[in-house]
Formats: structure tokens, sequence, C-alpha cells
């Protein structure tokens, strides 16, 4: 699973970016916030979200972990695919949508195109217990925790587990013991799942 592509952006338009590493280049789906905050940059450092489909391999670039871990919440609400969690993440910052969520402002969310008021609630429904503004989960932790909290969610994605499941599961275990190993998180998620 890649984590984070760091290296020459060779083409960029509003919604892809091509990432050159060690001489292959990665072609990232991008919102178009990230867009404009890296669009002068001649290197660039994106967090990686990969969706493996039966027709396509797809990358999708976040210029912040915050913004990869809220895109991740998206796509865990029934309803909401990546191109529609992109498209929320390129009409409103990262900020401003935990802040939206943490608030039940659900005006701002149907102000998004193709966000209807049962989607803008399912959203708010589903992610309020989630996001707590100035606790977020990558927030709170320290770098070392939250780098093993995307570890272990990473592991048991690929075990075949709904990451919606496994982020409640794990939220949990960190939140408890902050300097839980990778391992450790893995194995107790796996008893409560």
């Amino acid at each position: 699973m890649i984590d984070y592509l760091s290296g020459q952006l060779t083409e960029i338009t509003p919604t892809s970016a091509i990432v050159e590493c060690g001489g292959i280049g990665y072609e990232v789906n991008i919102s178009l916030i990230d867009f404009t905050s890296i669009q002068n940059e001649k290197n660039v450092k994106l967090y990686i979200h990969e969706a493996i489909r039966e027709d396509a391999h797809l990358l999708y670039g976040f210029t912040s972990k915050r913004g990869r871990e809220l895109f991740r919440l998206l796509i865990g609400v029934s309803g909401v695919g990546p191109n529609t969690a992109r498209l929320i993440l390129s009409a409103i910052t990262v900020t401003d949508l935990e802040q939206t969520i943490a608030s039940g402002n659900d005006s701002i969310l149907k102000s998004v195109k193709g966000i209807g008021a049962k989607t803008a609630q399912r959203i708010i429904v589903d992610l309020k217990d989630k996001i707590k503004v100035g606790e977020s989960t990558l927030i709170s932790m320290s770098s070392t925790s939250s780098e093993s909290y995307d570890e272990a969610l990473s592991a048991l994605i690929m075990l075949g587990f709904t990451s919606q499941q496994s982020q409640k599961v794990l939220k949990k275990l960190f939140a408890d013991t902050p300097s839980i190993t990778v391992e450790n998180a893995i194995k107790m998620a796996l008893k409560m799942l």
C-alpha cells in the first residue's frame, strides 16, 4: 500500500497531478484546494489513498494527512464515493468541513454541487462523533501514534474489514492506550471486530 508519493511534479490540472518518483510518473487525483496549494511547486509530497477496483487502480492525493483521513471518513458514509468526497474537499477546506460536521450545519454541505439534503444529513450523522474540532484524530494524537493508527487501519482494510468499522475500533484503542504498538492494535482490533 502506498502511504505517500514524494517527487517532481511534472504535470498538473485542477483535478489531477503527475508525480514522478524514481523515473515512474504516477497519476494522482487531487482536489481543487490542493491544486491551488501545489500548482506552482516543483517537488511535492502527497499522502495517498489507493482505490483498487476491477477496472482501475486509482490514486487520490492530499497535501495533509488530515485531508486524507477526512476523505477516508467521507467514503465510509453510505452513498458517498471517492469522486463525491473529492468534490466536497474541493469546495470546503478540511478545517471548515470538520467544523461544519461538528456543528451539524448541513446547509454548507448542501451548497456543494451534487450533495442533497439526505446525503448532507447522513454525512453529519455518521461523522459527527468521529470529528471534534480541535480534537480530530490526527490533531489529538502524537505523530507517532497517528502513524501507528494509519498503519493499523491500512492493515485491517487489507484484511477485508470496512474502513468505517476499523476506524471505530482503532480510535477506541488509541484513545485508551495512545502508546499501543501497531501489532498489538491490530491483534486487539481483530478480537473486537
